[in-house]
């Protein structure tokens, strides 16, 4: 039911070795979590790739004028249309090699884009792609909102932060909606891999990289990106912060793979959600008197959202072993 892989030893000493394909003298804040996904993704393999690339944090940082951080072909595409983006360019690449005017190289492709321009704004390019079965990856560094413009509330923003469009208050107590699942989404496409992924695990997300371009067709990685101008946290926590979403069941760490759900990281003491927001200023006002069913809310989702991933695991689990 896993897709044999390439793999190449997973040790930190040899990929330091290894030349930067996005490197210093980006404009990206202290302590973000989105360029250290990008150096995972791209430290995972040494095929050639060409990268789309959303408006958001990630592009407005990393290319200014006429000086970029990328040390690959790198495209910069609207808030709404990465995906459309690379998946034209994976389109015209395999009529030049099938026309013979190119040889095949190998090349991936991959669309890069923060989640306003994933989960919203470039929801329809991007399953629009999908359904097309084209062969490429797209990544959506998870950050939780639209930091780039002011930290607005996006369908990924979890239930009870406090944003700029859904201030914490009287009248309303933060975002009162719980945030969309948009990793089930794209596997519901029927695509060939969808996973989620953390910065924090790192071995985790460098596999599951390495895993998806060695499969054909679409595939989607959703990946958790702490931020700390819009958390509310300390400049020093990215990672701490992306393991404890792993250890409290909020960022659950799973693949789907021709619709075999399989988990890769279970943590052996789930800790609580509260591990998780309480570090962070955007969730201060859930811990103030008063506000306890805010917290009890937030926890029932999480333990009910991780009781149903289990669930699925275990069928698919269970019908290996029956089939054999």
């Amino acid at each position: 039911m896993t897709t044999e892989t390439k793999k190449q030893p997973l040790r930190l000493k040899e990929f330091a070795k290894k030349p930067d394909r996005f490197v210093h003298g980006h404009r990206m804040c202290s302590g973000c979590g989105a360029p250290i996904i990008v150096k995972q993704v791209l430290m995972a393999t040494d095929y050639p790739i060409i990268a789309s690339n959303a408006t958001g944090c990630l592009e407005v940082s990393s290319c200014i004028q006429e000086y970029t951080a990328w040390k690959i072909p790198w495209i910069h595409s609207a808030f709404e249309n990465a995906a459309a983006t690379i998946s034209g360019v994976e389109a015209m690449y395999r009529s030049l090699v099938k026309q013979g005017k190119i040889d095949d190289r190998q090349v991936k492709f991959i669309a890069f884009g923060g989640d306003g321009g994933t989960y919203d704004i470039g929801f329809q390019s991007l399953s629009g792609a999908m359904e097309r079965g084209h062969d490429m990856m797209y990544i959506c560094y998870d950050n939780g909102a639209y930091m780039n413009t002011g930290i607005q509330r996006s369908s990924a923003t979890p239930f009870g932060a406090n944003t700029t469009t859904c201030p914490a208050g009287d009248v309303i107590p933060g975002k009162p909606q719980h945030r969309k699942d948009l990793t089930r989404i794209m596997a519901a496409h029927g695509i060939p891999y969808a996973a989620q992924a953390s910065p924090g695990h790192w071995m985790d997300l460098v596999r599951k990289v390495q895993k998806a371009f060695e499969i054909k067709g679409p595939k989607f990685m959703n990946i958790i990106s702490p931020c700390n101008r819009g958390w509310r946290s300390k400049t020093n926590d990215a990672i701490a912060l992306s393991k404890l979403a792993v250890h409290t069941c909020y960022w659950p760490l799973y693949e789907v793979e021709n619709g075999v759900t399989r988990i890769t990281v279970k943590p052996k003491d789930k800790k609580p959600i509260t591990d998780f927001l309480k570090p962070q200023g955007r969730f201060k006002h859930m811990f103030a008197p008063g506000k306890e069913w805010m917290l009890k809310q937030a926890q029932e989702y999480v333990d009910t959202q991780w009781e149903r991933l289990q669930q699925e695991a275990a069928c698919w689990a269970e019908d290996t072993e029956e089939s054999k």
